[in-house]
């Protein structure tokens, strides 16, 4: 094994293809993410997934959907702008269909809800972070120690 370097301050030196990565800090990532998909918002997306993986009606229109997305691509090969535009109405009103149902414009507001659950934990951890370093810097602040 090769001799570790470290800096003036006694940092270890990790060359570029080196990925460090604490298992402690791992652990509690993992804790995070269980804590997390036991959110009442995660609950709540998977609830409403599996109801509409239920719904035959449902699957219906989303078949339809794909179907005809397929059909767009193969009439722009063809450049037949007539036919796409005829085919993006068709879409547009099967996805007026498909989000008019209860079930599915929840559960795209879970989806939203997670997301934003997801962007809340980063800055905080961002946020966290950057109270003892400067992230865009990469400096350390109130470090004795300088290069």
């Amino acid at each position: 094994m090769a001799e570790q370097k470290y800096t003036d301050c006694g940092m270890e030196l990790y060359t570029n293809t080196e990925l460090i990565v604490r298992e402690d800090i791992l652990a509690k990532a993992r804790e995070l993410a269980d804590l997390i998909s036991t959110s009442n918002e995660v609950q709540f997306f998977q609830k409403a997934e599996k109801q509409i993986a239920n719904n035959d009606h449902i699957q219906t229109l989303i078949s339809a959907i794909k179907k005809k997305q397929k059909e767009i691509v193969a009439f722009q090969s063809f450049q037949n702008q007539k036919m796409v535009d005829k085919i993006e109405n068709e879409i547009n009103a099967l996805q007026d269909e498909l989000d008019a149902i209860p079930i599915v414009s929840e559960f795209k507001q879970s989806q939203e809800d997670i997301n934003y659950l997801l962007q809340l934990v980063m800055s905080v951890i961002r946020d966290s972070i950057s109270e003892k370093i400067n992230v865009e810097e990469g400096e350390v602040v109130n470090s004795s120690c300088s290069e």
